[in-house]
């Protein structure tokens, strides 16, 4: 039997732990907790640094039927150790303590219920799946690492939405040095905070708790997409057709952790929905009315939108961090350069609305010109539409090609269907 013990916030294991490590006679874990435990002369250490030996270590022991304590920070099945022991020994072979979580301690010193929360782990990870969880949500717990600290996320969230505080929780469990403060990311960005740092919390400034839910984590996702025109302010029937819309949120695929650009955004209709779905979104839209359009559609569905005022491509220099996805719409002569650039630094799929045939094939150029696999739909859909005498006719609406182009490792890595 493996008995996994979580030390919650504190460093010392609890009597309980003791215990059980009296009887041990392979102790595993940190050096820290190692130190801190009263361990059986008798039993050996290791002492964790690359997982692959420990567990190979602690193989020797259970195929001979002989007691392993691993002792691990908080509550180890939470981002812990207990999914790797699981994976390689089974859960039938765990006796799992936990202790209090970190995120769990750090939402208590605030102040905060955390069921509501995104809780993401920054540690031994790209810090980017963290920032755009951040961007999008008003309730973040970010599990900190080396070289995904306050420091850093603050400085990622520079640009990023207004009222956002970081709650920095450091040695949590130690009397002597533990910390909780509150800063904006702009102060966390300047700082040195070192290496003690337990978590971070992301929340937006000033709103009260809402109502509980049913369902931990963040909130269900919408009841719809595709939303009808009418469900968005617009200028001049100016706005992606929610026939066009349903496809290319389909070939986007927005999701927690993404971040989407909307690129000659309009009315934001695009934009909004993959915010609707998790996504971090940036809106660039070259008319101030339509800057103001896509703020006033984001509040309305109470989303949070960055709105970039600029002309693409040069209006993309202005963002620092590449995107996941990019819909690109409208057109114009210029339309050929914003899709290379966009196609340059999408992560995943770059997916285009056009309205004029003269411009696919510029347009699918420089889909493929940027090393992406280009594939498209010509979409023509009729609406049914009353006439007197309470029959109905159909309605055609104007047709329009949509290009996506999917960058070949997102494919091949199952990302992209």
């Amino acid at each position: 039997m493996i008995t996994v013990v979580g030390t919650g916030t504190g460093v010392p294991p609890s009597a309980d732990a003791a215990a059980v490590l009296a009887g041990a006679e392979l102790v595993v874990g940190g050096r820290r907790h190692l130190d801190a435990a009263r361990l059986p002369e008798a039993a050996a250490r290791v002492v964790l640094g690359p997982l692959a030996p420990a567990l190979d270590t602690v193989a020797e022991y259970v195929g001979e039927d002989r007691p392993v304590v691993v002792l691990a920070s908080g509550d180890p099945g939470f981002f812990g150790i207990v999914r790797a022991l699981a994976e390689r020994f089974g859960s039938a072979r765990l006796d799992v303590r936990p202790g209090v979580s970190s995120v769990a301690a750090a939402f208590a010193r605030a102040g905060l219920p955390w069921d509501d929360a995104v809780v993401v782990s920054a540690h031994g990870r790209d810090l980017r799946t963290a920032v755009n969880a951040c961007r999008a949500h008003p309730k973040v717990g970010v599990l900190t690492g080396p070289g995904a600290g306050p420091a850093e996320l603050g400085a990622a969230l520079a640009d990023g939405p207004a009222g956002r505080v970081l709650v920095v929780a450091t040695a949590l469990g130690d009397p002597a040095r533990e910390r909780v403060e509150r800063v904006t990311p702009a102060e966390a960005a300047a700082r040195d905070w070192g290496t003690a740092v337990s978590v971070v919390l992301c929340v937006a400034d000033g709103r009260t708790p809402g109502p509980m839910g049913t369902v931990a984590g963040r909130a269900p996702g919408p009841d719809g997409w595709a939303l009808s025109e009418d469900r968005f302010a617009h200028r001049d029937s100016m706005i992606t057709k929610f026939e066009v819309r349903a496809l290319a949120l389909a070939r986007l695929g927005p999701r927690l952790g993404d971040l989407v650009w909307d690129v000659g955004a309009g009315s934001g209709s695009v934009a909004v929905e993959c915010a609707r779905l998790g996504a971090a979104v940036v809106a660039v839209e070259k008319n101030a009315d339509g800057v103001d359009r896509v703020r006033d559609n984001a509040a309305a569905h109470g989303v949070d939108v960055r709105v970039v005022h600029g002309a693409a491509p040069a209006a993309l220099d202005l963002l620092a961090d590449d995107p996941d996805a990019v819909f690109v719409g409208g057109g114009g002569r210029e339309l050929p350069e914003v899709v290379a650039a966009c196609a340059r630094r999408a992560r995943r799929v770059v997916v285009v609305a056009l309205a004029a045939l003269d411009r696919v094939p510029a347009a699918r150029a420089a889909l493929t010109g940027a090393g992406l696999d280009c594939d498209g739909v010509l979409l023509q859909s009729s609406r049914l539409a009353p006439l007197p005498g309470d029959v109905t006719r159909l309605a055609a609406a104007n047709p329009v090609f949509l290009l996506w182009g999917v960058r070949p490792a997102a494919r091949t890595e199952g990302v992209v269907q």
